[in-house]
């Protein structure tokens, strides 16, 4: 697992906690986890980048070009489970999921599990503006 935080050891641990929570919903849910997770926590979002995601049932969809299907499945899976998700980062952030947006993706394999945090909070506390 490759995770990071905004440079700091307490922020690494949140993401390594955060990819291992996503992951294991994953892994609990579909029967097969991502071979490789990775998440990044920065500012006022949390993004988990899962990679080989698909079972043989979706790879099997997959070759024979029925993605959309496969697509369309995923998407009513993490509509599904979204409190779960965001249950999860709620817990280990300490901050309330203001929105989560889940997309697949095909060659190469992968799944983005975006999260936004509420507040306006940078990674060291202060106050962020936008410009």
């Amino acid at each position: 697992m490759d995770d990071q935080a905004n440079g700091s050891a307490e922020g690494g641990k949140v993401a390594a906690a955060i990819s291992n929570a996503i992951a294991g919903m994953h892994h609990e849910y579909y029967g097969r986890g991502a071979s490789r997770t990775r998440t990044v926590v920065d500012r006022d979002y949390v993004i988990c980048f899962m990679e080989d995601v698909y079972t043989p049932v979706e790879r099997t969809l997959i070759d024979a070009g029925k993605f959309d299907t496969v697509q369309e499945t995923r998407s009513a899976f993490q509509a599904t489970m979204s409190d779960k998700f965001t249950g999860a980062v709620e817990e280990l952030t300490g901050r309330k999921v203001v929105a989560f947006l889940s997309q697949v993706h095909v060659d190469p394999d992968l799944s983005i599990e975006t999260f936004m945090l509420d507040g306006d909070r940078d990674g060291d506390g202060a106050a962020a503006t936008d410009t």
